[in-house]
C-alpha cells in the first residue's frame, strides 16, 4: 500500500484527485492539503510514500516545498501550466500531470510510482540482488523501465551513458559509478573506463577484448585483473 497526500490550493483539483486516488486499490490517501505549509505539518507526522503536488500555489510553491524536504517521497507534480515540465523532471519527479487530466493518464502516473516503490522495497528487503530483473532510468523527460536481460552493454559518453539493448539503445544522463550502483554486481562488471558489460552476454574473449554479438569491447588495463578473476582464471 502506497501512503499518499494531495496538495493543491484549488478545491476542484483536490476533489478530482481524491476521486481518482479512491479508485486505485494500492493507494491510501492520508491527508488532503490546501497549502504547502499545511502539507509540511502533515509530513512531520505521517509516513508518506507519494505526494500529488500542485506547483503553482500562493506563499510557497510546490517546487519550493519539495526542494525543502530532506527526506523526499516520490512526487507527481500537477499544474495547469505545461511550462513547468522541465523543472519538474529536474527533481526526478515520477510524472508530471497537466490539468485537466483523465483518470487513464493519472493511472499511468501512479503505476510508475508503484513500480518504483516495489523496486525500492526489493532493494531494502534483503532480497538477493540477482533477483532484480529491471531498473528505472531517466531518458530525457521520461523515466523508463529497462529489463536487465535486454542489456547487451553500456557505453560511457562523457556525462551520458548509452545503454545498448536488443534492437534499440537509450541515452541517459548519469555517471558510470552511479550506473554501477544501480546494476547487480553479480551480473555486471566494468571492464573499461567507458564500458560496463553483463557477464552472461559475453560470447568470446580474445586478446584483452570481449565480443558481444558483433561488438568488440576492449578490456582496460586497470580493470583486467578483476575481470579475469571474476571469470576464474588469470589473464
Amino acid at each position: 500500500m502506497i501512503q499518499c497526500i494531495i496538495v493543491d490550493d484549488e478545491p476542484l483539483a483536490r476533489e478530482v484527485l481524491v476521486e481518482f486516488t479512491g479508485k486505485v486499490p494500492f493507494l491510501r490517501t492520508v491527508a488532503v492539503c490546501s497549502s504547502g505549509y499545511e502539507a509540511l505539518e502533515v509530513l512531520k507526522k505521517e509516513t508518506v510514500d507519494l505526494i500529488f503536488l500542485d506547483i503553482q500555489m500562493p506563499d510557497i510553491t510546490g517546487m519550493q516545498l519539495y526542494n525543502s524536504l530532506s527526506n523526499k517521497p516520490l512526487v507527481v507534480f500537477t499544474t495547469a501550466y505545461s511550462d513547468y515540465a522541465v523543472e519538474g523532471f529536474e527533481v526526478d519527479a515520477v510524472d508530471y500531470l497537466v490539468k485537466p487530466f483523465s483518470f487513464e493518464r493519472f493511472l499511468k502516473a501512479v503505476n510508475k510510482a508503484n513500480d518504483l516503490t516495489r523496486l525500492k522495497e526489493d532493494s531494502h528487503s534483503g532480497k538477493p540482488e540477482n533477483d532484480v530483473s529491471y531498473i528505472f532510468i531517466k531518458d530525457g523527460n521520461k523515466t523508463v523501465k529497462i529489463n536487465l536481460d535486454d542489456i547487451l552493454y553500456l557505453e560511457g559518453m562523457k556525462d551520458y551513458i548509452k545503454i545498448v539493448l536488443s534492437g534499440r539503445s537509450v541515452l541517459t544522463l548519469i555517471s558510470m559509478q552511479k550506473m554501477l550502483e544501480k546494476l547487480p554486481s553479480a551480473r555486471f562488471i566494468r571492464i573499461h573506463r567507458s564500458y560496463i558489460v553483463p557477464l552472461a552476454k559475453i560470447d568470446t574473449i580474445e586478446r584483452n577484448r570481449v565480443v558481444i554479438g558483433d561488438k568488440w569491447i576492449p578490456v582496460g588495463n586497470m580493470y583486467k585483473e578483476d575481470f579475469f578473476k571474476r571469470l576464474g582464471y588469470s589473464s
